[in-house]
C-alpha cells in the first residue's frame, strides 16, 4: 500500500511543477474559506486544461510538449478586419515560420471539432 502510493508520487510532484512553473500559479494569502476554495478550483481547472492539451497533442501526433506549443503559440498573431460595407469580420492567422507550421493545425476550427469528437 505505501509502496503503491509512493510510486505515484512523481505524478503529484509533476502537477505541482506544472502549476507553479508553466501555469505560473503562485501562493495567494487568502483567509476566507470561499477564497481558498476558489483558488484551489482555479488551480485544478488550469491543470486540467493543461493535461487535456497534452492529451490532444498526443492524439494529433504533434510531438511537442505543451510548454513548447505554448511558447510557439505566443509568437503567432491573428488579425481580424471588420468590413463596414458588408458588416463582416475576416480573420487570418499569420503562420510564418516552420515552428508556426508545426502547430498550425491547432489554429484550425476543424481540428478541434474532429479531435474533440474523436476523444469522446
Amino acid at each position: 500500500m505505501v509502496y503503491e502510493e509512493y510510486s505515484g508520487l512523481w505524478q503529484v510532484e509533476n502537477a505541482f511543477r506544472v502549476t507553479k512553473g508553466t501555469l505560473e500559479i503562485r501562493p495567494m494569502f487568502h483567509f476566507t474559506k470561499e477564497r481558498i476554495q476558489a483558488l484551489v478550483c482555479i488551480c485544478f481547472v488550469a491543470y486540467k486544461v493543461y493535461k487535456e492539451l497534452e492529451r490532444i497533442l498526443k492524439i494529433a501526433k504533434i510531438n511537442l510538449s505543451v510548454d513548447k506549443v505554448l511558447a510557439i503559440a505566443r509568437t503567432i498573431t491573428t488579425i481580424k478586419v471588420w468590413l463596414p460595407e458588408t458588416c463582416q469580420t475576416i480573420s487570418r492567422t499569420m503562420i510564418l515560420t516552420d515552428r508556426h507550421k508545426s502547430i498550425s493545425r491547432l489554429f484550425d476550427d476543424d481540428f478541434w471539432k474532429n479531435n474533440l469528437l474523436r476523444s469522446q
